[in-house]
């Protein structure tokens, strides 16, 4: 059972994508339980949950059809499971590539500073 959006020739947001980025989600979920919740929607190419500790309560969803994807984030964005809401958003590399990049300035500034010496505590 499938839910189709197709009408004609809809033209879609710039960020809808087949690839959706689902976080908040318990932390013991199972695979199976994800395919049951995101397979209503259409046919699922892939999902691949977190497992690290970084990673945990998050998930990528890749749907064969960029329609089933936009009917999922639609119908699921808020959706209670475990009594936790889930937050289902369409994965954009350019943001994600800047978290990581943030992440290792961080660590290069402070490897700088134990190098030299330098504390942020003395200001």
């Amino acid at each position: 059972m499938s839910i189709t959006l197709r009408k004609g020739n809809t033209r879609l947001p710039p960020e809808v994508n087949r690839v959706l980025y689902v976080r908040n989600l318990p932390f013991n979920i199972t695979s199976e339980e994800m395919y049951d919740i995101f397979g209503k929607y259409g046919a699922i190419r892939q999902i691949r949950i977190g497992t690290n500790k970084d990673t945990r309560g998050t998930a990528f969803v890749v749907y064969e059809d960029i329609y089933d994807a936009k009917t999922a984030v639609d119908h699921l964005s808020g959706f209670n499971v475990a009594n936790r809401y889930l937050i289902v958003l369409y994965y954009q590399p350019a943001k994600m590539n800047k978290k990581f990049d943030h992440q290792k300035k961080e660590e290069e500034i402070t490897k700088l500073q134990e190098k030299y010496g330098i504390s942020t505590k003395d200001k």
